[in-house]
């Protein structure tokens, strides 16, 4: 098949090759329950020495800069208590993780997750984390401009591979929350 965006040698419909992704993924995938039909959910086969975003839209192709996301745990504290919680933003902007990201998790203080937490708490790699498949009733905090794209490329759950979803998906992943305002310029 060919991929929706981007040059890859190979791209596949994501339920065709749950072994590529890591075991939470892989199960989001299987389980997907969205308006979206999980075959529109593609992996491409990707070199890990290319996932860095600027390394990667230049081997992969330009084009992908705006139309690549990042996923990013947070870490909201208030009163002892830790939520933690994903970020989907554009590539192109950062995560307003001390106004937008604080309010919404109701958070005195809000910071990005350590990896060894990121990595640690959703059994992906670092580099790699995805929307897909995180903990049970963690928030997914997703911009608006990730949602309205056709396609968006984002973390496989490894450094190796990439997934690339219709951007509408990303509101319907559980504890999805759209929030005007989240990836700033």
């Amino acid at each position: 098949m060919r991929a929706p965006i981007g040059h890859f040698d190979t791209a596949t419909p994501a339920p065709d090759c749950l072994d590529e992704l890591t075991r939470p993924v892989a199960d989001a995938v299987r389980d997907w329950r969205g308006n979206v039909p999980a075959d529109r959910i593609v992996y491409v086969d990707t070199d890990p020495q290319w996932a860095d975003t600027a390394v990667f839209v230049e081997h992969y192709g330009r084009e992908l800069l705006e139309q690549s996301a990042n996923c990013v745990v947070v870490a909201g504290k208030r009163g002892g208590e830790t939520t933690l919680a994903a970020c989907v933003v554009l590539s192109t902007t950062r995560v307003d993780v001390n106004g937008v990201v604080r309010r919404q998790l109701g958070a005195r203080k809000a910071s990005f997750a350590p990896m060894e937490t990121a990595t640690g708490e959703t059994g992906m790699e670092y580099g790699g984390v995805t929307p897909l498949g995180l903990p049970v009733g963690w928030p997914v905090l997703v911009d608006p401009a990730v949602v309205d794209l056709p396609y968006v490329l984002v973390g496989s759950g490894r450094r190796r591979g990439k997934l690339l979803v219709p951007g509408k998906a990303f509101a319907e992943l559980p504890g999805a929350v759209v929030l005007e305002g989240l990836g700033t310029a």
